[in-house]
């Protein structure tokens, strides 16, 4: 079909020009979509038990503050249902999240639970069902990819449950497990991929201490059939010495799991075949921009890849208690890591680290499409130059997936450390 003959002569030139302009506009590639089709997200931080909303403006790389919501407890993590219609918060009066601003020491706690909210159009959210108790302190839950389970995972003792969800997405039953689960030492995430076929158990351990030796990491393997899990392999290269797995992420294409090592400050590349692990890493790369820099308080956090597939983002931690109820600069890396991915292999290759603007960012996200990053700075920080507040940093992500900082927002953690932060898309 060519382009239609137009009598240039009984219109201006101006208007020739736009005529022209639509209908090339018209015969671009169907891939090409206008920014205003792209996914919409929402954003969630959490403050203790509050969690607010922000909107989103990608556009500008911009949140606009909407109004919060109280959970029973401190807002230990949340994640939504892969229909974009519910969102699951796990929240505990113990562990950091529940500190209260100059505590010097976690509370053990003895409410922990699960709530779940139906995700309005606007990305604002109504409670449905009750509150589901549960039997710790929940540090990480997910849903699982055809959205009829929600998994909770546990630090202490390490452990997870399996929660049928029923049609209206409230949450059901526990479903039990027939077989006997090594659940490691001290879990940290807990993940289902794509097929629905595999669950992932991240056990971070502990570092060695003065009193006693280290405690070693795993990433537990299982096969998983409607909410029971079998078969589990322990994955820990070196036995898990110096291995501190914290979180992990699937490709979104690919048969590649990547791997956060905390107190390593590294990543790590693993292949996922046929419910399968590799049981050594195919590539392991530093998280920091100078090793020479790299202190006892700097930590590696959460990683996320890009939605297409090219690029890797993980967070890296340096901040420290001071023994009075405050936080310290740690004296490294506040940073969000990005690295290339090689498209054959896998292999990340760092090519930017850039400075979070405040301190522990805990936790990061982006938008469903891919154009902004916001990572969220946990805890005021004390530095040379005073008290860094916690925040909110925003950031464009470019076409050759570095990212460029535009603005921070900062957070009022007068109720609690920011321990949360999430975009999910809207329905």
């Amino acid at each position: 079909m060519g382009i239609p003959t137009i009598p240039v002569r009984s219109i201006s030139a101006a208007m020739c020009a736009t005529v022209l302009l639509a209908i090339c506009c018209s015969m671009l590639p169907a891939q090409t979509i206008p920014a205003a089709k792209a996914p919409r997200g929402v954003l969630y931080s959490s403050a203790g038990s509050e969690l607010t909303r922000y909107e989103i403006d990608a556009v500008n790389a911009a949140l606009i503050k909407k109004e919060s919501i109280t959970l029973p407890a401190a807002v230990q993590y949340a994640w939504p249902h892969p229909l974009h219609k519910y969102l699951y918060v796990t929240w505990s009066n113990g562990g950091a999240a529940a500190m209260p601003p100059g505590a010097t020491s976690a509370p053990r706690g003895d409410r922990h639970g699960a709530s779940v909210f139906r995700i309005e159009a606007n990305g604002a959210l109504t409670a449905i069902g009750n509150p589901v108790a549960l039997p710790a302190r929940p540090i990480h839950n997910s849903v699982d990819a055809n959205g009829t389970h929600l998994l909770v995972a546990y630090n202490q003792p390490s452990n997870f449950t399996i929660h049928r969800i029923n049609p209206d997405g409230t949450i059901g039953a526990v479903v039990p497990q027939t077989a006997k689960i090594d659940a490691g030492i001290y879990a940290h995430q807990i993940r289902a991929d794509a097929s629905g076929k595999t669950l992932i158990l991240v056990t971070r351990g502990n570092a060695a201490s003065k009193t006693r030796p280290e405690d070693r990491g795993a990433l537990k393997v299982f096969r998983y059939t409607d909410g029971v899990v079998s078969n589990e392999v322990s994955v820990a290269p070196n036995g898990g010495e110096n291995f501190q797995p914290r979180h992990i992420d699937f490709h979104p294409s690919q048969p590649w799991v990547y791997v956060s090592l905390e107190r390593q400050s590294k990543v790590q590349l693993y292949k996922l075949a046929n419910g399968a692990l590799s049981p050594t890493p195919l590539f392991t790369k530093d998280s920091i921009a100078n090793l020479q820099r790299k202190t006892e308080r700097q930590d590696a956090s959460t990683l996320h890849v890009h939605p297409n597939g090219n690029i890797l983002y993980q967070g890296n931690r340096s901040a420290a208690p001071d023994g009075k109820g405050n936080t310290r600069d740690g004296g490294g890396e506040n940073s969000i890591a990005v690295y290339s991915l090689e498209a054959k292999t896998g292999e990340p290759t760092r090519i930017q680290n850039i400075d979070t603007h405040g301190g522990e960012p805990r936790t990061f996200a982006l938008d469903p499409a891919g154009r902004i990053l916001v990572a969220g700075n946990q805890t005021p920080m004390q530095t040379s130059s005073g008290i860094v507040p916690a925040s909110m940093a925003v950031y464009r992500v470019k076409p050759d997936g570095k990212l460029e900082y535009v603005r921070k927002y900062d957070v009022d953690t007068s109720k609690g450390p920011q321990f949360w932060t999430g975009i999910v898309e809207l329905p």
